[in-house]
């Protein structure tokens, strides 16, 4: 698993994170908070039994925006938004996994809207 070597706040645009293992990714900020990795947002699984996320509500405008951002032993950040919402914590395979998720995404884009 890869461990970042930098995390940077771009205006209120997006996070960029260096890992490791030499990738940079740019982590939206309303990506990140869409897909905030916490119980309410996401629901949760117990014993096998997984219980959805009651009805999303609607964010607003400042809650795409970053308030501060701490450390979450060596494994995670938790980011605080500034609409206070704060629960979803970000571990390193989270956000490994969603830079993946987000250069798939990126590299499709390009290859179907290419004009020869």
């Amino acid at each position: 698993m890869a461990t970042p070597t930098k995390i940077k706040l771009h205006k209120q645009d997006y996070l960029e994170i260096s890992w490791d293992n030499g990738k940079t990714i740019k982590y939206p900020l309303k990506f990140l908070r869409d897909e905030s990795p916490d119980a309410n947002n996401k629901g949760e699984t117990i014993l096998w039994k997984h219980y959805p996320a009651p009805a999303k509500t609607n964010v607003p405008p400042q809650g795409y925006e970053i308030e501060k951002i701490e450390m979450v032993g060596n494994y995670a950040i938790q980011i605080k938004w500034k609409d206070g919402y704060d629960y979803g914590i970000y571990s390193w395979d989270l956000l490994e996994r969603f830079g993946d998720y987000l250069e798939v995404k990126d590299n499709l884009h390009q290859d179907f809207n290419h004009e020869d």
